[in-house]
Parts: structure tokens; sequence; C-alpha cells
């Protein structure tokens, strides 16, 4: 019996460009599992599409048109695809659909980017690591300070003589807050961070470790330890379990993840999510658009649908959703299917596209919900 709605949950789908409407496509057959147990629970789930990047740039004009971003800053959640490609690369910095992703950050307010990295069953002998057994760590990533948003920012010169500047900035206030949101982090993990920083060259580095430092006495049952962002890019190599959550300005984060998806695997299966305190998060797989691969079904969805996950927890406040999402993708996984970035060609492998992908991680969701809704009927 379907129990009176409490709870109605609007979310914003921004599929964008190259393999993100795809990816996006593939989550949403997750949703719709997820959206019809919800149901059973007095739980209303719905979405609506709408433009980013170079699709909106295309179709409106401006990588963030006025109707996607009231969409958003009206919504519960909010999903992305990927923004980008080739097509736009002529396009002034402003006006290239990257733009669009940075503007929709910083009208939501998300000043801290979540990206979790976790080794899934089934992929080890995928990591070009020799031991990555147990790997669970967190990386935290300012997303408003740094050279992404610093002036000035400008070219000049001809010829021989052409010069480019951009500038490094962070405030304090930018520094604490998502210090906060590190340590807070941690102490629900295995209570350690780890700061990142060049502090021997940048004096944003050095404002960065001074107030991290004066943020984590606030905290006298976590653990700090800094370290040195070109050391960090080498120990995440050589001993990525010794680390819970790693906390880096906007640049060095970008990069560090980025690595982190090598040593899992595949960037395909990294999701993460953007937040502030208040207002819808911001939700997306951190590989880009992929155009090389785009409309051919080759992408990994798994990415997406673990950021949808993210989402259920943070911003529905739903974690036995997020849970049961990543239960059957690790279910999915341990089956020996695959998309192309994560086969090896091992016997029991079964490579499948983009949309089989979305069905069979909905099919595992499914079984993993209802069994939940026949325990409740049962014993509560």
């Amino acid at each position: 019996m379907t129990k009176e709605t409490a709870e109605t949950h609007q979310l914003v789908l921004l599929p964008g460009d190259g393999i993100g409407p795809e990816v996006i496509a593939a989550t949403e057959t997750v949703m719709r599992t997820a959206r019809d147990c919800l149901r059973l629970e007095g739980i209303a789930l719905s979405w609506e599409r709408h433009q980013i990047g170079g699709a909106a740039i295309d179709a409106a004009g401006g990588p963030l048109p006025p109707e996607t971003l009231s969409a958003a800053q009206g919504a519960s959640g909010v999903l992305l695809g990927a923004v980008g490609g080739p097509k736009w690369d002529a396009l002034a910095p402003q006006e290239r659909p990257e733009a669009g992703l940075l503007a929709i950050r910083r009208a939501l307010s998300v000043y801290a980017n979540l990206r979790p990295a976790t080794l899934l069953p089934g992929l080890e002998s995928h990591s070009p690591l020799r031991a990555v057994q147990g790997l669970d760590l967190l990386l935290v990533r300012e997303l408003t300070g740094g050279l992404y948003f610093g002036e000035p920012r400008e070219r000049s010169g001809e010829g021989a003589s052409r010069r480019a500047v951009d500038t490094m900035v962070y405030h304090e206030g930018e520094i604490r807050r998502v210090a906060h949101v590190a340590f807070r982090a941690a102490r629900r993990r295995r209570g350690k961070v780890t700061s990142v920083d060049k502090r021997n060259v940048l004096e944003c580095s050095r404002l960065w470790r001074e107030v991290v430092e004066e943020v984590s006495q606030e905290y006298p049952d976590v653990e700090l330890e800094h370290q040195l962002v070109d050391s960090m890019a080498m120990l995440l190599v050589l001993q990525p379990q010794a680390f819970d959550v790693v906390l880096a300005e906007n640049m060095f984060g970008d990069i560090l993840s980025d690595e982190l998806g090598g040593v899992v695997g595949s960037l395909g299966v990294m999701a993460s999510a953007s937040i502030g305190d208040e207002g819808p998060g911001l939700y997306e797989p951190i590989h880009g658009s992929a155009p090389n691969i785009a409309g051919k079904d080759l992408a990994n969805p798994l990415g997406a649908i673990l950021s949808f996950a993210m989402l259920a927890e943070h911003s529905l406040d739903l974690p036995w959703v997020a849970r049961a999402v990543e239960a059957a993708v690790k279910d999915v996984l341990s089956q020996g299917v695959r998309t192309k970035d994560i086969a090896q060609g091992t016997p029991g492998e079964k490579i499948v596209g983009t949309r089989e992908m979305g069905e069979r991680v909905a099919r595992a969701l499914a079984q993993s919900l209802h069994t939940r809704q026949a325990l409740n009927e049962t014993y509560f």
C-alpha cells in the first residue's frame, strides 16, 4: 500500500555535452527505479531537464540560460553530465561551455567539492598500482577561489613578446569554510585530514596552512598533517591507503582528483558532490565530455549513477537510498559486467554499453529496494 506523500523532491538534470546526455540517460533509468520505490515510502521524486554548456550555447546563445539557472536554484538537487568540446574551443573564455559550469557553481553558492575515491570490488586488477586494496579516501576541493577566479587575468603582446597573466587569490573565509567541511567529514570517517599546499613557494599556500591550522584547533579528535602538492602527487601513487580526507585548493584538488581516477582504474567510476551551506547541491561525474566517444554507447555511466547516490544522501537526506545505489553498482560489477573502459578481457567478463549498464544497475537496485520494502511491511 502506498503511503500518503509526506515529502516532495524536484531535481534538475543538466545533460550538457558529449557523453553527458548518455550517462544522464542511463542514470535516469536508475532514478526511475528509485522514484517508484520511494513512492511506496510516501516520498515523491521528480525531475526536469535543462540545458547547459555547449548545448545551451547552440540553443540559447549562452552557456547558462536564465531558465536553467532559475530551475536549478529552485531544485532540491542538480545532477550534471559534462560540458565542453572542440566545437566551442574558439570562443572567448567567458563564452565557452565551461563558463556555464563555473557560473552555476557560483550562483548556487557551492564551495566544497567532495570527490570520494574508492576501489570498487572487481576493479582491483584494473588499477595500474600493485596493491590498492582497501583504498577509501575523500578529496575535498575548494571551488570558489584560486587561479580559476583570480584577477587580473589577461593576455597581451604579439609574436615573441606575447604575455599571459593569471592570478591566484584566496581569502581567509574561503579557506576556513572548506576546512570545516573536511574536518567534519573526517569525524564521520577515520579521523584524519591531510591538507595539501605549496607553502614553500606560494603566499596563498602560506595563508592556507595558517588558516587550516587554526580550524584544526576546533577538532582535537581529528589528526591533521600537511603535504606539499608535488609530494602528495607521488604519495597518492605509492601509498593511497594512508589517507582519509584530503583537503586541497581549487587547482591542486582538480589535478589530484584526476590522478585518483587513474588509481581506481577509470575516471568513469568517480562521482562528485559540490555543496554549500544551504540550497541545492550540484552533483556530477568527474570525467569530461569525451567527444571522441559521444553517441557511441561506450561511456561508463557509473560515475553519474554514483553522483545520484551522493545527491540522495547530501541533498535529499536519504542515505539508505544512497547505500542501495552503491550496493547495486557493486552487485553488477561483481557479476563481471563492464563498460569498455574498465574491461580487461578476463574470463567471465561481459562488456556492455552505457544504456545496458544503467539498466543492469536499475534492476539490481529494484531488487534491493523491494527487499527493504518487504522487510518494512513485515517487521515495522
